[in-house]
């Protein structure tokens, strides 16, 4: 029986870092570390939901940090949530609306209320989105390597380890020639190119060469916040674009796909600030037959979870980024841990989002915690 009214009893902050397996490269630079919040969130029941927030260290892929993210929840978000019940967490969204952007802080607290409101009607978080999916099929995200003798040999592990749908990232200098190779040795995998905004029109030439591979798409070539410039492109180009960093929000898709900016769109839960406003942005996407596909900001196996129910909505028709724990981490804060077999992940059926938070590891890799109390709650 659906329970209607969710009244938080307690929020911690669990401020996070992990160690990366090996360091990632993209066109920002090179990091080995994820710093992030586990959001834990505990109802007047004793229920308790989970979320991860998405940010960086540095301002490299958006305004946020992990420091913002921190000041926003704590004094503007937080207090806002405990302020009264909840019915549904599709309030959450409304209730932050007046907060301007901050996405991604708003989408670590959201993602906790999802979760708890699934536990609490004892459904998985993916039935409760309405997704239909039993399974996934992910790809994987390749950083920046020294040679293309280099990427060609990393694609090789990826492509006999099942992965669906390969992404590299590149740069000026780190594109065609690298990207090229990788066809050659594998002239019929799903190959796209991820640019991170690092060209502007004046690169067209290159970016038009890419047509040449049979990429699926390439992924934000030009500014972060633009969609005019990407619509000049996608007229010249054959090889549809798809937008990320410059969508966040179910307007931004809204405008960008009108315009013609793009043919794919990149849904990050985090980015355009939550579950809520990511269904929107899938839904409008289906009525528009425009495919999407869930990118990833390594996560943790929290953020990890939310992305695989998301996931399991229909028209998440692209392989997306959620790989494996052990692609990312020695150790996991989840049990079981995400596992992908032949490019597959199994949808877990268990309440929420379908995984245990391993309070071991959490805590070995805890760094510090904040708790904040209802005090309209008695304890």
């Amino acid at each position: 029986m659906t329970q209607k009214t969710i009244s938080i009893r307690e929020i911690t902050l669990h401020r996070m870092v992990m160690r990366l397996k090996d360091p990632f490269t993209t066109s920002f630079g090179t990091f080995s570390d994820k710093e992030f919040f586990v959001v834990e969130m505990e109802d007047e029941t004793g229920a308790i939901g989970f979320g991860e927030s998405a940010a960086f260290s540095s301002p490299w892929y958006s305004e946020e940090t992990v420091e913002t993210n921190k000041h926003v929840m704590e004094q503007f978000l937080i207090p806002l949530l405990l302020e009264s019940p909840i019915n549904h967490p599709d309030e959450v969204s409304k209730r932050f609306e007046f907060i301007r952007r901050n996405n991604m802080a708003k989408s670590a607290l959201e993602g906790a209320v999802w979760d708890l409101y699934a536990k609490r009607n004892g459904n998985p978080l993916y039935k409760e989105l309405g997704g239909t999916k039993q399974q996934i099929e992910v790809g994987i995200s390749i950083g920046i390597q020294p040679t293309a003798k280099d990427l060609v040999s990393v694609v090789e592990g990826y492509v006999n380890e099942g992965y669906k749908r390969m992404k590299v990232k590149i740069k000026p200098g780190a594109d065609y020639e690298m990207l090229k190779e990788v066809r050659r040795h594998f002239p019929s995998i799903l190959l796209m190119a991820d640019a991170n905004s690092a060209y502007t029109l004046d690169d067209i030439d290159t970016l038009k060469k890419l047509d040449d591979l049979d990429l699926m798409m390439i992924e934000q070539p030009l500014a972060h916040d633009d969609i005019i410039d990407h619509a000049k492109l996608q007229s010249e180009l054959a090889t549809p674009i798809c937008l990320d960093e410059s969508i966040h929000s179910f307007e931004d898709a809204r405008k960008a796909i009108e315009l013609g900016s793009c043919k794919i769109i990149n849904i990050k839960i985090g980015r355009v600030g939550g579950i809520t406003e990511s269904k929107k942005i899938h839904d409008y996407c289906a009525q528009q037959g425009i495919p999407v596909w869930c990118g990833g900001m390594l996560e943790a196996g929290i953020g990890r979870a939310h992305n695989v129910a998301i996931t399991t909505l229909p028209q998440f028709v692209i392989p997306g980024d959620t790989a494996g724990s052990s692609r990312y981490w020695e150790n996991d804060i989840i049990d079981p841990e995400v596992i992908v077999e032949n490019g597959v992940i199994h949808v877990p059926n268990k309440p929420g989002i379908g995984y245990e938070v391993n309070r071991k590891v959490l805590e070995h890799y805890r760094v510090s915690k904040t708790v904040f109390s209802n005090k309209n709650i008695l304890a």
